[in-house]
Order: C-alpha cells, then structure tokens, then sequence
C-alpha cells in the first residue's frame, strides 16, 4: 500500500472548526436560465450525434455535456456562485458516470466530462481564492437512473437493472477523472439508495489505495418524504450508520425537501453524527412554476431558515439545492457571518481516520 498523500484540502477540518462554510447552488436552474436549444448543448463537435435515421437521440437536458460544448456557461455559473459568496464549489458531474450517460449514447465520454468539469472548477476557484478566502472544489458523484437496491418491475421484487460491480466501475472511473482534473475534495450527494451509495465509496476508497492520495470526503442523503426515509428505505440514523466506515469529514442532506420540512432529519443527524461535521443543502422549498426558479422560497426565506439551524448549532456547512440562485447563496452566507460553526464532542471524527 502506498503511503497517502494528502491536499491543501486537509486544512478544511480546520477551517471548519473556525466558521461555518457556504457551498453553492443549484447547477441546473441556473442552465435553465440560459435557454440553451438542443443545437446549443450539441455544439459542432456533436452536431450530428446520434442522426442515424430511425435513431435520433436528443441531448438537451444533458448537463454534463455542457462543460464540453459550452464550458463558458459552466465557468460563468461557477464564478457567480463564488461572486456571491461561496466557499465550496461543486464540478459539473452529477449525472457524469457512464452508467448516466448511457441514457444518451454518451457512457464514452463520462471520463473526458469529469476531467472537463473539474478543470473548469478548479479555474474558478483559483481565480477566487485569496489567502484569507480560499476556494474549494467538491468533485460531485451523484446518483444514477439504475439502483442496485429496489427493483424497476413492480411484478418482480427482485429484478434488478445494474449490478455493483457495474456501479462501482462507473465511479471508480469518475474519481480518477475528478481528481486528475484538480478536485480538492469528493461529495457523494442526493443518495436515495444506500448500496449505490456504498458502490460510489468503495469505488472512491479503491481509488484512493491505488494513487496513494486521499482526499476529504462528504456523503449527503436524501430524505424523500415525511416519513423521514430515504427512498431504499433507512431512517437517516440506520443511514449514516451504514456510510460510517467511511469515515468522511462531513455527512448531511440536500434535495427533496426544503429547509423547514427538513429540520427533523437534520436534528437527527446532529444527534447521531456528533463527531462529524454536517451539512445542509435544500431545495429553495416547494416546487411553484409560477416562481422564476421553479420553486417557492426567496433568498431571505432560504437563509432565514438556514441561520434558525445555525442558531441551533446544527451545521458546519450550508448552501442551496434545487431551486437555490446566486442571490439564495449570497443571502445565506449573509446570514451566517457572526453565527459559530456547530461544535464537535470529543475529537474529529475524521481527523482521527486520517
């Protein structure tokens, strides 16, 4: 086994004992506002993708594929999250695994889109950072349309649609790929199956023996519903028990919910994660398409509810998920400035794994 060599990132527990950190928004919404047209997201270089007669596939909608076709999209939503405030940027690679991809005939160029996307997100970083303010770049592993855990055919509980082995060679390619393109730190995000989940951190452990670099790590669930599940079916408690041996610096919840229905979780959370930073990213509350964003809440409902939490001394790091804009995240780290990080009992959890 190689000796670990560890990254600038590895102040972050530090800082995180200092002040609360603001991560930014949502990508999406702010693609949104672009109005890109099919022919936009396919670019020249893909301009006659997928035209086979009897074959044609559209693209729009294929996020990832922006930061190849149009990176100056990507690289201007990232420079107005930092504009605004943000200390933590995510990549551009949600849906950047091959087994995404292959929704659009693309599971080709999932590592050539992670590369893309963290190269763009460590630039803006970079441009950003000062000594007094550094900038973070979160490589993002989000969930794929397959789950390894619940079965696509209601007829057949037990059919499944991906294996693990499947999942865990998709990331396992996508953590080497965000790394070689300049990721500080990797965020495993809107889990709604615990053993994808488990795929994507195996996937991130293996890599981490083989290059001999760790990097920190957060993990953050996804709390579908009132009855405070995930959607496989843990309690936010039996969840972090279950990502645990992971032994990351930070674990939380985002998406499905806005702040004040997610409250209780995050209540749970701190009660059952006290060693270990957590963090806290919803949705701009409920879904309303008459709103500009596609959702209900303001900048100053969202950071409103935000600082209740810090108040409380529920989370070392905030920011904004579906819905959430610039404005959400510079009005949420307004809102933080004099408010203390939540404290830890006893050491950092993940200061004793490293």
């Amino acid at each position: 086994m190689k000796t670990p060599v560890y990254t600038r990132a590895q102040a972050l527990p530090g800082i995180l004992q200092e002040r609360i950190l603001v991560l930014d928004g949502a990508m999406g919404t702010m693609i949104q506002r672009f109005k890109l047209t099919e022919a936009q997201y396919r670019g020249e270089r893909f301009r006659d993708f997928g035209k086979t007669p009897g074959q044609h596939k559209d693209v729009k909608g294929n996020n990832e594929l922006l930061s190849l076709t149009r990176p100056d999209v990507i690289s201007s939503i990232h420079e107005s999250y930092l504009a605004a405030g943000a200390d933590l940027i995510e990549t551009n690679t949600f849906g950047a695994t091959s087994v995404a991809q292959a929704d659009y005939d693309m599971a080709d160029l999932a590592p050539e889109m992670n590369l893309a996307s963290a190269r763009l997100a460590r630039a803006a970083c970079d441009k950003f950072s000062t000594p007094e303010k550094p900038r973070f770049v979160l490589g993002a592993l989000g969930p794929t349309p397959k789950t390894a855990s619940i079965s696509p055919d209601v007829n057949d509980p037990g059919a499944r649609n991906v294996s693990f082995e499947q999942l865990r060679t998709a990331y396992y390619e996508q953590v080497q790929a965000l790394l070689q393109g300049g990721a500080d730190a990797l965020l495993v995000e809107t889990i709604f199956d615990t053993l994808n989940a488990k795929a994507a951190l195996f996937a991130i452990d293996e890599y981490f023996e083989a290059s001999g670099e760790r990097l920190p790590l957060i993990i953050s669930g996804t709390v579908t519903d009132a009855s405070g599940r995930i959607l496989s079916g843990q309690t936010v408690t039996a969840f972090w028990y279950s990502v645990r041996h992971a032994q990351p610096l930070a674990v939380g919840l985002n998406c499905a919910l806005g702040a004040a229905l997610m409250r209780p979780y995050i209540q749970e959370l701190h009660r059952a994660a006290p060693d270990t930073f957590i963090s806290c990213y919803p949705n701009a509350g409920l879904p309303n398409p008459m709103s500009d964003t596609g959702f209900d809440e303001t900048p100053a409902d969202t950071s409103r509810l935000l600082r209740e939490f810090a108040l409380e001394g529920l989370v070392n790091i905030v920011g904004g998920c579906c819905g959430t804009t610039p404005e959400h995240i510079a009005a949420i780290g307004a809102s933080m400035r004099g408010v203390p990080t939540r404290g830890l009992q006893g050491s950092c959890f993940y200061r004793e794994a490293a």
